[in-house]
């Protein structure tokens, strides 16, 4: 019976991240600089708030769009943190995880034919879902600036098809963020040209150098913000994602997200209470960290003559394939792994602008970083 499937659906691949990582994750002895987890755990007063959810049968539906207590605690956490202020009741949406999020928004966003314009390389979530929409990805190469998608790139890509710019910054798999300039300068040509900003700020909380600024600050009735406490307060498993969008938008997101899931899970919803509350700055430690992380692994990049951008957010580093090396990113890396036992990620896997990187995190500690980088120097000494 598969071919009367969806053919959208079967020609859909499997994330090229998980691909990666099923096939080396297994092996003895490897350091693997592969998944953007965080390896903090999360933190106890939040655990306990879901432990007492549990002891006081707080196991029900919740309304579709989450707890009133979460949603104003993410109206309050967004205005305190970006100075964007959101409506409680009809401009917040949880929803279970951000990728949840990003589906439900894209679903009620796009229709077929139409053209949605995303920096390249790019996480590989978005694509999938924009091609069962029918519409289509128009990837934007930001290799040769840094990997900034700026407004003068985007405008390159714009047609009449065009409606939507997905903004990830933080970037998963760069690091790079974009300025308030930048940001505004696409707000500008977004505002211009009526187009719908989708801007993923999941690793909003994790900018070392500057505070995050949110697009939102500047064209808010186009905006729709993702984000949510998987990165900020190591919460992956929990899947507590969180939509902030105008009420004209979100009520239809609403509609969608009623029939996908009804709710994000009433436990977790009651431990993202104490994260937007009580632990509204959790993620100032581990950003500590993180940043001390990515200053050891820069350092050791520079030694081992391997080309970068030193990124200011998130916990990755997208690193360049030595020239000398003949091969794909993902020979390289198939090597790498099965040599030298470092996993890392092929930058094919962020689509064809990230043929001839990969992507490194350093969500891990110090002392696998620095030797797991010591292997990738001694295999590139080998070409």
């Amino acid at each position: 019976m598969e071919h009367r499937l969806n053919s959208r659906v079967k020609d859909i691949e499997i994330s090229g991240i998980r691909k990666f990582f099923n096939l080396v994750g297994a092996q003895k002895d490897m350091i693997s600089l592969t998944i953007g987890q965080p390896d903090f755990h999360t933190p106890s007063h939040i655990k306990q708030a879901g432990i007492q959810a549990i002891e006081q049968n707080e196991t029900v539906y919740t309304p579709n769009a989450g707890l009133p207590e979460l949603k104003k605690a993410a109206a309050a956490f967004y205005e305190k943190k970006y100075a964007v202020q959101y409506d409680e009741a009809s401009e917040v949406i949880v929803t279970v995880g951000a990728s949840q999020a990003i589906d439900i928004a894209l679903r009620t966003i796009l229709e077929p034919g139409d053209e949605v314009i995303l920096p390249g390389p790019v996480y590989p979530g978005y694509e999938p879902i924009i091609h069962l929409c029918e519409a289509k990805p128009v990837m934007v190469d930001t290799t040769a600036n840094a990997f900034r998608m700026t407004a003068a790139l985007i405008e390159e890509q714009l047609t009449a098809k065009t409606k939507v710019i997905i903004l990830p910054y933080p970037s998963n798999p760069t690091g790079v963020s974009l300025s308030e300039q930048e940001l505004k300068d696409i707000a500008d040509l977004a505002k211009k040209h009526s187009l719908f900003i989708l801007a993923d700020e999941i690793y909003s909380e994790i900018v070392f150098e500057r505070a995050h600024t949110s697009i939102a600050s500047f064209l808010q009735e186009q905006t729709i913000v993702i984000n949510g406490l998987s990165k900020s307060h190591a919460m992956t498993g929990w899947r507590i994602g969180l939509l902030f969008a105008p009420k004209a938008i979100a009520q239809h997101m609403l509609k969608v997200h009623q029939y996908n899931v009804s709710c994000a899970t009433s436990i977790s919803q009651k431990a993202a209470i104490a994260a937007l509350t009580d632990g509204i700055d959790d993620a100032l430690v581990m950003r500590e960290e993180y940043k001390k992380r990515r200053d050891a692994t820069y350092a050791a990049l520079q030694k081992a003559g391997l080309h970068t951008v030193n990124p200011d957010g998130a916990f990755y580093f997208f690193v360049k394939v030595p020239d000398a090396y003949n091969g794909s990113s993902f020979d390289f890396c198939l090597t790498l792994a099965k040599e030298y036992k470092v996993a890392v990620v092929p930058g094919s896997a962020f689509s064809s602008a990230g043929e001839g990187w990969f992507r490194l995190s350093y969500a891990c500690t110090i002392e696998e970083i620095k030797e797991g980088l010591s292997r990738i120097e001694a295999f590139i000494k080998t070409f």
